[in-house]
């Protein structure tokens, strides 16, 4: 079990993918996204395994939940900057991207 505090250590934000890549070097099928979170944190790059349960025409414009506190990884020779969660497609091909589906949402909101 973790406490709230615990939680509250998380920074997890809402971004709208602003531009969506290929990403043919990574081992598994992947996109580069840029994500714009607002004036606060700006737009920032994340490379995703969710390439299967989304196309490119489908991520772009959408909004998504990253983690922003973490440190760069980097992923081949990319810099990923944040953590976009998702779940673990039931075919087992990539990641299925969590964010807001409905009502109007600040870029950078933080999940509370």
């Amino acid at each position: 079990m973790i406490t709230y505090e615990d939680f509250e250590k998380v920074d997890i934000r809402v971004g709208r993918i602003v531009d969506v890549q290929d990403f043919p070097e990574a081992r598994k099928p992947a996109y580069k996204l840029k994500i714009d979170f607002g004036p606060e944190i700006g737009i920032k790059q994340s490379s995703v395994q969710a390439v299967g349960p989304h196309t490119k025409e489908e991520l772009a414009d959408s909004l998504v939940c990253c983690v922003v506190n973490f440190g760069p990884k980097q992923v081949g020779k990319f810099m990923s900057e944040v953590l976009t969660l998702g779940f673990k497609n039931n075919a087992g091909e990539g990641w299925v991207l969590v964010g807001p589906k409905k009502g109007s949402v600040d870029l950078g909101s933080r999940l509370q």
